[in-house]
This record gives C-alpha cells, structure tokens and sequence, in this order.
C-alpha cells in the first residue's frame, strides 16, 4: 500500500471508522479512595476585639529549604514522627496558603496555629504550594513556612505530607498540647 495514493488512504480510513462504529466506550469500577471530611471549628476571635495581641512574631531565617521538608524536635519518637510522615496520623485542620502574599501567608499561620493550639489540635496540613508559578520557579512561601514553623515551642515536628495529600506543596504539623488543664470530665 503506497502512502502517496489518495484511493488508498479514503479506503484506508473508511475500514478504521467501520471497526470503530461498533466500539464501546470501557467503564472502570474503581472507587475513589474515602478520605473523611474535616469537622468545622468556629473561627478564632478576631484579636482586635478581644485585646490579645497577635502570636505572629516569626523572624525571617536563612535556612537553606529542600525538596522535602523535615524537622523534630529532641525528645520526639521516631516511630511518631513516622507515622506522621506516612499520614497515618490524620490531620484535624487545614491551611491553604495558595496565592497569598508572604505578609497575608506569616498573618494566617499565626492566626491558624493560635486556633489549633487553643482548640488542642495534635496534627494540622498546611497547603503552602510548590511554587510552580512563582518568580525564578522557587517555593517563596514553603521556606517561609520552614522557617516560621521551627521558631514556635508549641510545633513538635513537621514534614512533607505524603503524595495522597498534598506531596511537597503540603506539610503536616505535629503540635503540643502541654500548658493546657485537662478536659473537666476527667
């Protein structure tokens, strides 16, 4: 059959659409993976309202940021922090960060990590983006995030989250719950 004969070619695609007419489309039965829906919480009172003055005190840090992130305190288990890694522990709260400036980004974490703390969250994801559609192509706010989430007492350990739930756009925030009275009913 030579390429260049136009008779050739009509029958050629005549035959293909023949075979198609009768063609199926195939269905999958797979079912998407059940991932549980966040609880909501109220918002956090505005800090103008109520007198307190805003936990928003991060320093700007040089810390050379890798691909993933990775930081534990002394004196937290391995196998926590593991587990942790591999979203075996599920986060109770969420931040997206997407699209904020870094003065909108440092005023929300603070805002966010005072909300977890006070309504005594164990683990939060914070969405930072990997800086895909940033100047130069480099993640400004996951550095930020590096850096602002190693100043504060109260964040044990965090990591990248696992590719399920976010990957290197995402991190998982293990948080102290020492300072607060035990719950009434105990």
């Amino acid at each position: 059959m030579s390429s260049d004969d136009p008779n050739n070619q009509d029958a050629f695609q005549q035959l293909i659409q023949q075979e198609l007419d009768d063609a199926v489309p195939h269905e999958h039965d797979k079912v998407t993976p059940y991932k549980p829906k966040l609880k909501p919480l109220p918002l956090p009172p505005n800090p103008k309202v109520t007198g307190e003055e805003s936990l928003d005190d991060f320093i700007d840090l040089n810390l050379e940021t890798g691909e993933e992130l990775e930081f534990i305190r002394p004196g937290i288990q391995y196998r926590l922090f593991q587990d942790l890694r591999r979203g075996r522990i599920p986060p109770e709260s969420m931040l997206d960060l997407h699209g904020l400036r870094v003065v909108e980004a440092r005023k929300a974490l603070g805002g966010f990590l005072a909300h977890a703390i006070r309504h005594r969250l164990r683990v939060v994801q914070i969405i930072h983006g990997k800086g895909s559609r940033s100047e130069d192509q480099q993640p400004i706010l996951k550095q930020k995030i590096n850096q602002w989430l190693r100043q504060r007492d109260e964040v044990l350990a965090f990591c990248s989250a696992p590719r399920f739930d976010g990957g290197t756009g995402a991190a998982y925030v293990l948080l102290s719950r020492k300072g607060f009275k035990e719950d009434s009913w105990r």
